[in-house]
């Protein structure tokens, strides 16, 4: 005959695990709703950063159409290559110091510009644009005006 005492601690325990797997069943369900509406969070997410791209674009068509449209000067772009820069200096054979005082900067900040270490800003690039179409004859004439003035 078994002991009573053993008989109690298995009912015990059984009731104790079926307690606590109607508890953690409650939390599985949650934990599950949580994630599947995570996930649907996330995706709606993505379609708006989507949606938000296609309208940026759309909206950067739409300026650079109109900027085109107006035809004024302060609102183009310009590109800038470090190579180009000096590119452009050499074939006026100036040196660094030369062409910044052509262009009203130091000659370290061509020095950098030229690296790649910084970049001009946009009323620097103007003067540099300024320059491109001038030759060597030119360009040592306005420096000898820079020097003279």
């Amino acid at each position: 005959m078994p002991n009573i005492a053993v008989v109690l601690k298995e009912e015990i325990a059984r009731l104790a695990r079926k307690e606590l797997r109607s508890q953690t069943q409650e939390l599985k369900k949650a934990s599950v709703q949580y994630r599947s509406h995570i996930a649907a969070l996330r995706k709606r997410v993505e379609t708006l950063e989507r949606q938000l791209k296609k309208v940026n674009r759309a909206a950067g068509r739409n300026v650079a159409s109109a900027a085109s449209e107006e035809g004024s000067d302060e609102s183009t772009s310009r590109r800038f290559s470090p190579t180009r820069l000096a590119a452009q200096r050499q074939k006026l054979g100036l040196s660094a110091a030369d062409f910044a005082a052509l262009i009203g900067v130091s000659g370290q900040s061509v020095y950098k510009w030229e690296h790649g270490e910084s970049r001009p800003r946009a009323r620097q690039l103007e003067a540099i644009a300024a320059l491109r179409g001038i030759g060597k004859r030119e360009a040592n004439t306005r420096l000898e005006q820079l020097r003279k003035g």
